[in-house]
């Protein structure tokens, strides 16, 4: 009786083993089908560009299309809470941009939280905007124009692309960081806002440099810094509000994010391959012409990118008490 007795318990651990086998298979094998990247915004902005980049070099190296899906909504909320409910296994991933960090304290009542539920895969760039203003503005300059705000508190009109938008809290950490007081004026969108800026109808705006660097570069706006940290290889003469205003910094940033719980075998091939990406020649320059400098980082590294800047944008949030809309 021992014997067969053995048989069947080897019998029976073979089958309780076979559930888990595909799933171990499925992501060592990763990917098997097409998969779908989430942006959370419509076609033709930024965010979107920088999926359809993504998507396409997955797609070319894995044998698999990886598909842009837009899901505009809610600054971005609706996109994000979709991949949130995924199941993690690697065919819905997430855009990740600014938009998450701030909006972790922007909204008081989301259905998800960010750092918890979603799974940094990779850092993908990092973009600079421009503190721009009109031709007619007698500030030529960071100093000058701080000078001229404070001689007129609450009287220069500073566009944004939003409540709660990059442009909105660029701008509110200059405010605080340079001790000065623009009042914002929202549009529904930063093109609008560029719109009254070329026509004075406002008087300063905080940019993203993809959108506004032709108008700079034409005379027809004047660029008096990049926001960044460093100096911007497209406006290497421009200089930094950091210059002026030390320690200040405020950029924009992508990634590839994914649900909780997805198969570490799964994010490090996305890690490799995008790394890949962004030290390929010709990437590396269509990253330029966005404005942007390519930013690899491991997962955990990404994991603690995220976190600081989720923390960075909840202080200016919180000081200026900026609500949704």
């Amino acid at each position: 009786m021992k014997l067969p007795r053995r048989k069947f318990l080897h019998l029976a651990a073979g089958v309780a083993a076979l559930p888990a086998m595909p799933r171990v298979a499925s992501a060592l094998d990763y990917p098997t089908r097409p998969a779908r990247i989430i942006v959370g915004y419509a076609a033709a902005g930024p965010t979107d560009i920088t999926g359809r980049l993504v998507g396409q070099w997955l797609s070319e190296r894995l044998g698999q299309q990886f598909i842009i899906e837009n899901r505009p909504g809610a600054g971005s909320n609706v996109g994000t809470e979709l991949v949130v409910r995924a199941t993690p296994d690697g065919y819905t991933l997430l855009l990740v941009n600014t938009a998450n960090a701030i909006n972790a304290t922007l909204y008081d009542k989301l259905n998800f939280n960010f750092i918890r539920d979603i799974a940094p895969v990779a850092s993908i760039m990092r973009t600079n905007s421009l503190m721009l203003v009109n031709p007619s503005s007698p500030a030529k300059t960071v100093p000058e124009f701080i000078a001229y705000a404070k001689a007129n508190p609450g009287k220069i009109n500073m566009a944004t692309a939003g409540v709660g938008s990059p442009p909105h809290v660029y701008g509110a950490l200059f405010n605080a960081m340079a001790g000065v007081d623009l009042t914002p004026v929202h549009y529904r969108g930063g093109g609008l806002g560029l719109v009254d800026l070329l026509g004075g109808q406002v008087q300063v705006m905080f940019e993203g440099i993809t959108s506004s660097i032709e108008y700079a570069r034409a005379g027809k706006l004047r660029a008096l810094a990049v926001t960044s940290a460093t100096r911007s290889a497209a406006l290497p003469d421009i200089p930094t509000v950091g210059e002026f205003v030390p320690g200040y910094e405020a950029s924009g940033w992508f990634g590839l994010g994914a649900p909780k719980n997805t198969p570490a075998q799964i994010i490090d091939t996305l890690n490799r391959e995008i790394d890949a990406e962004l030290a390929d020649p010709a990437m590396k320059a269509r990253i330029a012409d966005l404005g942007g400098s390519p930013t690899p980082m491991t997962p955990a590294e990404f994991a603690k990118f995220i976190a600081d800047e989720t923390e960075k944008w909840g202080k200016v949030i919180r000081a200026a008490n900026i609500k949704p809309e």
